[in-house]
């Protein structure tokens, strides 16, 4: 515990069976429980796993229970919400729980049958911390890739309740540039620029990390069920949290590479496949936040820019052709004017819209 505060680590794992061990044996005594999800692995990531289950390692005075709400006169909307929360686990992919008695034990091992992906193995970790009330939960990944002595930094920050959300961010460490693998680098900035404009942290980098930690309140406010489950989770993980109007705080780590562990994201694949899913991500992030929840006059300006963009692209395909076939006597004078007119007042109101969004979400990050 910390400060009295139950802590967890979620370790989504897919064949990590020379890595696991490590993961498990360095992880800091103040951690009450170590969430093991093997997402069906083909090797002995589950084997290796469950054979710390007779060790010290599995050794904790700290018990926890699964919450539940007493009925009483006044609290009928929270029976609700338990009763959901029950009813999920059905949208979560198929998984096993191997403790027969996990309230007494300090290694939870899930496995999921069939594979669910990093993202739905993190959120079916997050869904036993939220059963069991666990107060802060963190997240490492089962490649040995995240130095378990920053672990404590990460969750303190939700500990002393001065945000919901804490993420690492590597790419300040002064290594970075240097010690990052190039294409690592240069993929990361790309999607941290592409995260801010769809996740409305503006003030965030270094999105593609998984070392955080999370509020149980946090965890709550979401629905886990429908988090990403490839590579793209932390992107939307993000723009979840700020729907729900979640703090973040971003703390500095050093980045990990080499220690015996191939990465298995294919930069080139993942890239476009997460961009494509942050285009829709953001649409859904304005049209939710700032019109169904609360509206706000940056809804109208984000809105009117595309469609003032999208207006001028005839005029400016009009003005293309005149250029290519040379019409005789022939002079786009009005379309390129209509052309001007309405690229910049597209520009003028997504520049304000984003203006406005900036100023908005500050109060999100501390």
């Amino acid at each position: 515990m910390l400060d009295n505060k139950t802590i967890a680590v979620v370790v989504p794992a897919y064949n990590e069976e020379t890595q696991i061990g490590m993961v498990i044996e360095t992880m800091p005594d103040f951690v009450d429980r170590i969430i093991i999800v093997n997402d069906n692995s083909t090797d002995k990531t589950l084997e290796k796993a469950a054979s710390f289950l007779s060790t010290d390692h599995n050794k904790t005075s700290v018990k926890v229970s699964r919450k539940a709400v007493e009925p009483n006169f006044y609290n009928q909307a929270e029976l609700i919400l338990q009763e959901l929360n029950e009813k999920e686990m059905e949208y979560f992919t198929p998984s096993t729980l191997f403790n027969k008695n996990p309230e007494n034990d300090r290694i939870i091992i899930i496995s999921n049958s069939p594979n669910a992906g990093v993202g739905g193995s993190i959120a079916r970790g997050y869904k036993w911390c939220k059963d069991y009330n666990i107060e802060c939960t963190a997240v490492m990944a089962g490649d040995g890739q995240m130095d378990p002595g920053e672990l404590k930094k990460i969750c303190m920050p939700v500990v002393n309740e001065e945000v919901d959300y804490v993420k690492g961010n590597r790419l300040i460490h002064g290594s970075a540039n240097l010690y990052i693998p190039k294409t690592r680098f240069l993929g990361n900035s790309i999607l941290s620029l592409v995260t801010k404009i769809a996740a409305g942290y503006w003030r965030i980098s270094d999105t593609q990390t998984g070392y955080t930690a999370i509020s149980n309140e946090a965890l709550n406010s979401i629905k886990l069920y429908k988090i990403y489950k490839r590579y793209g989770m932390p992107n939307d993980m993000l723009v979840k949290l700020n729907m729900a109007y979640c703090t973040i705080r971003e703390v500095p780590i050093k980045p990990v590479y080499r220690i015996g562990e191939q990465s298995k994201m294919k930069v080139s694949k993942v890239i476009p496949k997460i961009s494509f899913l942050l285009l829709r991500l953001f649409f859904k992030r304005i049209w939710v936040k700032y019109f169904i929840k609360d509206f706000h006059p940056l809804f109208i300006l984000y809105n009117m820019g595309f469609v003032l963009l999208f207006a001028s692209l005839p005029f400016a395909w009009r003005i293309i052709s005149y250029m290519i076939n040379d019409i005789p006597g022939e002079r786009p004078i009005l379309n390129s004017l209509m052309f001007v007119f309405l690229i910049v007042s597209s520009f003028q109101s997504l520049l304000f819209a984003m203006w406005m969004d900036i100023q908005d979400n500050e109060r999100l990050y501390k």
